[in-house]
This record gives structure tokens, sequence and C-alpha cells, in this order.
């Protein structure tokens, strides 16, 4: 198997990787990818006990003595309190060679049935909670000339389907966000990559099923449902070869046809949920 191969080679031997919103999910099978493969890895969270938990799980894949685990308990999105937390840490060790921004959530909701503090609360998290790191991290990739920003969109960041009315906008501005850097900073020799999972079997998936429209959750079902570490084994492989789109299963199948056939996509998304609503018995 090629994973068995490169867990042989250890290509991050000596590399570090900040992982912001990695202690479950997506985020911690990457934390263990990452540390499979020779790295080491800074895993920050906002619940403690969910840290250590991860920390535990990922530090019994450690082979080599260089590497470590450590971990931070706080909000991504609270700059004053994550940027003392942040700088303390690189002047310990150093600063990261990869930085995952996992950072997000959604509600979906029908339109009507958001407040407009629903929005802000999306755009704080998902948004400013990729930003932030971003804004600490950079400096200090920008001085040296090196460095991998990662950042975490959706499906719903270059498609939107009804229910998603306060997530989508949110997904779409961190792919805004990806663009400009991965042009911006190509003089620094930094590299930038935008992941667009689909539904991932994650605690944040079980969340978002539970009030979800029911229209959503039957277009939803189209998509298939991918593990999270299949979806971190995707990122892992797309992030040493320096790819900018990375999309796991079908999305990437679903992006192409949306960037060429943008038309044909919402035709696809009109006619789901107008079945929909059909057999929910609604006009």
């Amino acid at each position: 198997m090629v994973k068995e191969k490169l867990i042989k080679k250890k290509p991050f031997k000596g590399k570090l990787a900040f992982l912001i919103g990695g202690s479950t999910g997506m985020g911690r099978e990457l934390a263990k990818q990452f540390v499979q493969l020779g790295g080491s890895a800074l895993i920050v969270a906002r619940r403690q006990s969910v840290l250590e938990e991860a920390a535990e799980e990922v530090k019994k894949l450690i082979s080599e003595e260089s590497q470590f685990i450590e971990i931070i308990s706080c909000d991504a999105t609270d700059m004053e309190k994550l940027k003392p937390l942040l700088e303390n840490f690189i002047k310990k060790y150093k600063f990261p060679d990869y930085l995952f921004n996992i950072v997000g959530f959604a509600i979906p909701k029908y339109f009507e049935d958001y407040i407009l503090d629903d929005f802000k609360k999306n755009m704080k998290t998902n948004y400013y909670g990729q930003l932030i790191p971003t804004i600490i991290v950079l400096p200090y990739f920008m001085k040296e000339k090196r460095g991998h920003l990662i950042y975490f969109s959706s499906m719903m960041g270059y498609m939107g389907i009804m229910g998603y009315g306060a997530y989508a906008p949110t997904k779409f501005a961190i792919v805004g966000l990806a663009e400009v850097l991965r042009n911006e900073l190509k003089p620094y020799n930094i590299k930038c990559s935008i992941v667009y999972p689909p539904d991932t079997n994650t605690p944040g998936l079980t969340t978002e099923n539970e009030g979800k429209p029911q229209e959503c959750m039957m277009m939803s079902e189209s998509g298939g449902l991918l593990e999270p570490k299949e979806v971190a084994e995707y990122v892992i492989e797309k992030v040493m070869k320096n790819k900018f789109h990375i999309s796991p299963g079908m999305a990437k199948s679903i992006r192409y046809i949306n960037r060429l056939f943008p038309k044909l996509v919402r035709w696809f998304l009109d006619r789901d949920y107008k079945k929909a609503r059909k057999k929910l018995g609604k006009k």
C-alpha cells in the first residue's frame, strides 16, 4: 500500500503542524496522519477534555524521539487570547511548517427561521476562526519565506442549497481568502490549499443533522458520506503535492461540473428540491 510506504519514508519528519480546530473529526484524523508520517503537532480547540483525549490517541502513533504532541485550549476567534498562546509556543518550539485551519460548524435552518445573530455567529466561527490563526502565524511564514496554509471550506463554498443560508456565505468567504493569499504570497514561497469536503461522518455533522430542514436532508443524501480517515488521507496526499484545490470524494467531480456547467448544477438542485417538497406534500 502507498500509505505503508509513506509511513516508512516519514515525509513529515522534523515538520510541525498547527491544527486549529483539530480535536475531533477530520482534524483529529489529520493529526494522526501527520504524526504517522513523522511530524509533530499542536492541536488547538476549545474543550480541554476533548483535547486531552485527542492528544492521548495521537501520541500512540509517535515513532521518533524528536516527535511531540501539544495542545492549547482556546477559542480560535479570540485574537487577544490566542495570539500570546501561539507566540509563546513558537518561542518555546518553533513556528509551524503547516497551518491547518479546520474550525467550522453548520446549523441548517429555513432562511426565515434565522435571526441576525445566527449569521454573525456563523461568520465569527467559520471565517474569523480560520482568519485569526492566519493573521498570527503568517508573519513567521513571510519572514522565512516558507510555510503552507490549508483552509477548510465545503461544497457549500462553490454552490448553495436551501437550508445553508447562514453557512454557505462563510464558506464562500474562506475560498475568497485562500484565493487572494495564493496569489499575494507567491513572492514569499508560501503555499495555500483549500479543502472542499463533502458530508463527513463527524460529531459536527451529527449536530448539523439534528435540526436540518427535511428538504435539505433529502437533497444531501445524494452526495454520499465519507469517513474522517478517508478525508484526512486524501488531504494529506494532496497537501504533500502542494495542490491548491482539494476535493475529496464526490466533491471533486461536482466542483468541476459546477465550474464548467453551473446552470446544469442549478437545474439538478432545483429539480431535487422540487422532488423533496413533493414528497413532503408541499407545493
